[in-house]
């Protein structure tokens, strides 16, 4: 029996309880068809299977896993599944339908049951002949569920919202589950805030875990829409967000939205962002902080919708050739190698100016931000930005590495777009600046300083954040990204300003949280504040026969007038 199709089985066999009390057949939906894709596709190839599942509400994922486990439970030798909810009243309800499944099978298709009570189903006969199999539903937060025993099916229901020890109790449950083909965890939860339900999304997004992450917006249930009244009109600012900007983003239809509006103010009491956390349109706007964010969050949630529309970006590293003549170091052969590995992402190549007849009579001017690693989990990043758009143009993403490795990256990210003006932050440690000294690249932010000997203003090459100067630049990007949140394509950059916060004693950083970083605001919050020092206009190249190859990014002029700053190779 245990080779029958699963869905065969479940469509065929097995019965639920709708919403209207009506019990009828199980038929999949379109949320359900996503979440049996991907436990199949993980069949396939081998692999156990592990989904993390970030929903809005009412999609039918319990329904459709308690059906699978209890296929693979009632038609199977020695098989153990367990249902782990977040509260008394849902294990039971979780229960209740695992033994509606069984109560409404054919007879013959039933299997010896020698136990059925509130918590568990045993598939066995009196004798122990018969399957030795058995679903037992627990609550989270009973003492040492699922330890010293092995489970082959789990399912963990509404994690987010289990207690505060989820960490632990989900610890145990996952040391119970064999690494092996046959068995499956799903996990599955609407958002509850900042907890370890969202450390494990994003670890599952980032490709930090084995488990495929499943997220399904609240228009994807064909169940959430009702009939436009006369007069709907969609309004652009109130109560309900900006729901002109909303249904073009997400292709809605007016009966959708009108089915949004009725839920905010019946279901979720008029609160928008209770809505955005129990009827998610992205995981972005299911975690949103409802804490002192300093970026307005429903514009930054609509960039990144834009941003992950946007054509795929070139990703790599760049390689060279290192020599050292004395204190000198010298650095050539500079090349992009595309490696989708790599730590640097270009969304703009560097812009340039021609005359009629093809000839480069301008480039475009670029200032790069840099963060560095300090204390704690902070890790070395940088941006890089179009001074003349101000949008930004590339990346070198947040990764652990020495010191001089970084500069190196920089100096060859600077050359590569027109020798940019680099600002890079110097608390914790001034070798990057010092190592581009030593590699000659001269062109780098100053800031003033007061000379403590002689009490005279000074220069101070590199950029320093205290408390003085980063509520400065964070209110300059919080100005331009309420203005234009379009200048941010980069994914990593905008979900980092959702969960950017100014807590109660003034001081801005990320939400607390494991997965949660701030380096690419800084990063990019010092490259837009350093470019005062950088010209915001084309930069001329005047020239009576000018040849430019941008091959490996190397540029060969011949009889140039520079005027401003220019590439220097």
């Amino acid at each position: 029996m245990s080779q029958i199709d699963t869905r065969a089985y479940i469509e065929t066999y097995l019965q639920i309880r709708t919403k209207t009390a009506d019990v009828i057949p199980f038929r999949f939906n379109r949320a359900q068809e996503r979440l049996y894709e991907i436990i199949e596709r993980q069949k396939r190839v081998g692999l156990p299977q592990r989904i993390i599942i970030l929903k809005a509400r009412q999609m039918g994922f319990s329904t459709l896993t308690e059906g699978i486990q209890f296929k693979k439970t009632a038609t199977s030798f020695n098989i153990k599944s367990a249902i782990v909810a977040h509260q008394e009243k849902s294990t039971k309800a979780l229960f209740d339908m695992c033994k509606l499944y069984y109560d409404r099978l054919p007879d013959e298709m039933k299997p010896s049951i020698r136990k059925s009570n509130a918590y568990e189903l045993v598939f066995d006969s009196k004798y122990g002949t018969g399957l030795n199999s058995n679903i037992v539903c627990y609550t989270a937060g009973g003492k040492g569920i699922g330890r010293s025993e092995t489970i082959h099916n789990l399912h963990v229901s509404e994690y987010a919202w289990w207690p505060d020890n989820k960490k632990d109790i989900i610890a145990g449950l996952m040391q119970a589950v064999p690494n092996h083909p046959d068995t499956l965890v799903v996990i599955e939860s609407t958002a509850n805030g900042f907890d370890d339900f969202k450390d494990r999304w994003e670890r599952a997004i980032e490709g930090k875990s084995d488990f495929v992450p499943l997220f399904v917006a609240w228009y994807e249930s064909d169940e959430y829409r009702m009939p436009v009244p006369q007069g709907f009109e969609l309004m652009p600012a109130g109560d309900y967000g900006d729901e002109i900007t909303v249904a073009q983003l997400y292709n809605l239809s007016d009966e959708q939205m009108v089915w949004r509006r009725w839920c905010i103010d019946n279901n979720c009491d008029g609160d928008l962002n209770m809505f955005h956390q129990e009827y998610p349109c992205s995981p972005e706007e299911a975690f949103i902080s409802t804490g002192s964010s300093v970026f307005d969050q429903e514009k930054i949630i609509e960039q990144l919708e834009r941003a992950r529309k946007l054509p795929k970006p070139r990703v790599g590293t760049f390689t060279y050739d290192v020599t050292y003549k004395g204190p000198e170091i010298i650095i050539s052969n500079i090349q992009f190698r595309n490696d989708k590995y790599g730590i640097i992402t270009i969304y703009e190549e560097p812009k340039v100016k021609t005359d009629q007849n093809g000839n480069i009579i301008g480039t475009a001017p670029y200032v790069i931000g840099g963060d560095t690693a300090g204390v704690g989990k902070d890790r070395f990043t940088a941006k890089v930005i179009n001074n003349i758009t101000r949008r930004t143009a590339a990346k070198l993403k947040k990764v652990m590495m020495d010191e001089d490795l970084y500069a190196e990256q920089i100096y060859c990210l600077g050359k590569y777009y027109h020798y940019a003006l680099v600002a890079i932050e110097t608390n914790f440690s001034t070798e990057p600046i010092r190592h581009l000294e030593r590699l000659g690249y001269t062109n780098q932010y100053e800031r003033e300083r007061m000379d403590t000997t002689t009490n005279k203003i000074q220069k101070a090459v590199g950029f320093e954040t205290n408390s003085r100067t980063k509520p400065v630049i964070i209110a300059e990007l919080v100005k331009l990204m309420r203005e234009d949140p379009t200048l941010e394509c980069d994914i990593d950059t905008l979900k980092e300003m959702l969960i950017f916060i100014r807590d109660d004693r003034g001081r801005y950083h990320c939400t607390e949280g494991s997965e949660n970083y701030d380096d690419h605001v800084m990063a990019t919050a010092i490259g837009h504040f350093a470019s005062s020092q950088q010209s915001s206009t084309w930069l001329e190249i005047k020239t009576e026969s000018t040849t430019f190859v941008q091959r490996n990014f190397k540029v060969k002029p011949k009889k140039q007038n520079l005027k401003g700053w220019a590439p220097r190779w």
